[in-house]
């Protein structure tokens, strides 16, 4: 039986199914549930600059290169906070901080309220578009605490649908933006209708989520996961998925703009399909990583998403919109796949560390929970730099080329590369096998990366 004093769980043991059948999935389903609302919010107050920069027209006294800037900076500051706030569940607790961290989110929402207007500096806008990055922060401990809540067979689709609902805040808020700002609702209005949102997520999250004991004040664990080079090696490989997911969304509709000459309307008419089908995607992308291993999936994305680049490649060359914005949209897919399949690894690749240690049973989880759920915080922070990467690489491609071409070739080349990390790492040889000196050789484990 769970045991509770407040709203904090004292005994959580996920890996025992007659535990997890009895209580342990209910009350976990439950703080998923609240913890994807709240990390939906951030995502779309994170990224609400890459909707309100399409309607910023002349009168606003912005250049391409000024809207670029901005979100790429909107962007560095949501990854840096996924540190602080992966520690913070640690602190405070998983839910004492999804109150806290959607309650932050009225800073950013209140500021541009108050200076969404033509005249307004450069300067001022770029200071409140900072703000809005701590939107970003919410993922990070959003998936450091659900990751704590489920077992390991069953964590690639808790994760994927997690990040998913998250993810889905960017074309929420697109769409909301086409509809309200396009019927001459004013940004104002717009943000006008998140912030009651806000506060709605906070006060639910306080309501029905829970701490758990275990994962407080367990601070040395980001320190354990940083020595990690698996930590490090995800990281990267998250840039690849998950940057280009955060940096294809910020950057489509300014792309749209600058190389297609869409107006506005026509540009957000577009912009919200690719980041609606790569967070659907992301649930299916954790659930192949459960069925046929994390690492084969990531592989043969990264060769699908090369594919989808050089079709752009070819598009941006031939000034073909049909073609461009079709192979755009598969690409946000194939990103959102990839997503789900390499937060599946993590979880799996410290399971396989602790048992290549020696470790068994519930001691063996506890640990390939502590790492990865540490990890997650640390990863999803490196990843999203990938999105800051994308932005800066438009905005250079623009002022070099006067179109994107160049970038997408640059893009390319670190699909390659990411690629080649996943088959060399986790695909060319198996993991350390479990010292069980017990064991006949014959009777050991053969563990495989390739199948986390």
């Amino acid at each position: 039986m769970t045991a509770r004093s407040g709203r904090w769980i004292h005994e959580w043991d996920p890996e025992d199914e007659t535990f997890w059948d009895r209580t342990g999935e209910k009350t976990a389903r439950r703080n998923l549930f609240f913890s994807v609302l709240s990390e939906h919010i951030g995502f779309s107050i994170w990224t609400m600059w890459s909707v309100l920069v399409l309607f910023m027209g002349p009168e606003y006294g912005l250049t391409p290169a000024d809207k670029f800037l901005l979100t790429s900076m909107v962007t560095l500051v949501g990854a840096v906070v996924r540190v602080p706030y992966t520690f913070a569940v640690a602190i405070f607790g998983g839910r004492n901080w999804t109150v806290i961290s959607a309650g932050l989110l009225l800073v950013p929402s209140v500021a541009a309220f108050a200076v969404m207007e033509p005249g307004t500096s450069f300067s001022t806008f770029l200071l409140v578009g900072l703000l809005a990055g701590i939107g970003g922060g919410n993922f990070a401990s959003s998936m450091t605490n659900i990751n704590a809540f489920f077992p390991l067979r069953k964590k690639g689709w808790a994760l994927g649908l997690n990040a998913g609902g998250g993810n889905i805040g960017v074309p929420v808020i697109q769409l909301a933006a086409l509809a309200i700002i396009g019927a001459s609702g004013g940004p104002r209005v717009l943000l006008g209708i998140y912030i009651p949102l806000i506060v709605v997520a906070a006060v639910l999250a306080a309501l029905y989520m829970d701490n758990l004991a275990s994962v407080k004040n367990d601070t040395g664990a980001a320190k354990d996961a940083a020595r990690e080079a698996h930590t490090w090696i995800m990281s990267f490989l998250y840039i690849g998925t998950f940057g280009s997911f955060i940096g294809y969304s910020f950057a489509f509709g300014q792309v749209l703009q600058n190389q297609f000459d869409r107006t506005p309307l026509e540009a957000a008419y577009v912009t919200f399909i690719g980041p609606l089908l790569g967070s659907l995607i992301r649930p299916v992308g954790g659930s192949l990583a459960d069925r046929y291993g994390g690492a084969r999936i990531t592989l043969w994305n990264f060769v699908a998403m090369g594919a989808a680049t050089a079709v752009l490649i070819v598009a941006s060359m031939q000034k073909s919109l049909a073609l461009f914005t079709v192979a755009f949209v598969v690409l946000f897919v194939l990103t959102g796949l990839g997503n789900g399949s390499t937060y599946k690894m993590i979880p799996g690749i410290f399971q396989a560390k602790a048992l290549a240690r020696g470790l068994a049973g519930e001691e063996a989880a506890a640990y390939g929970r502590r790492l990865s759920g540490a990890s997650m915080g640390l990863i999803g922070a490196v990843g999203a730099l990938g999105g800051v990467g994308i932005n800066l690489a438009f905005r250079q491609s623009f002022l070099s080329y006067g179109s994107g071409t160049g970038a997408f070739v640059a893009f390319l080349a670190c699909y390659a590369v990411c690629f080649a990390v996943t088959w060399a790492v986790y695909l060319r040889r198996p993991a350390a096998r479990p010292t069980d000196t017990d064991a006949a050789p014959e009777e050991k484990p053969q563990l495989s990366y390739a199948d986390v």
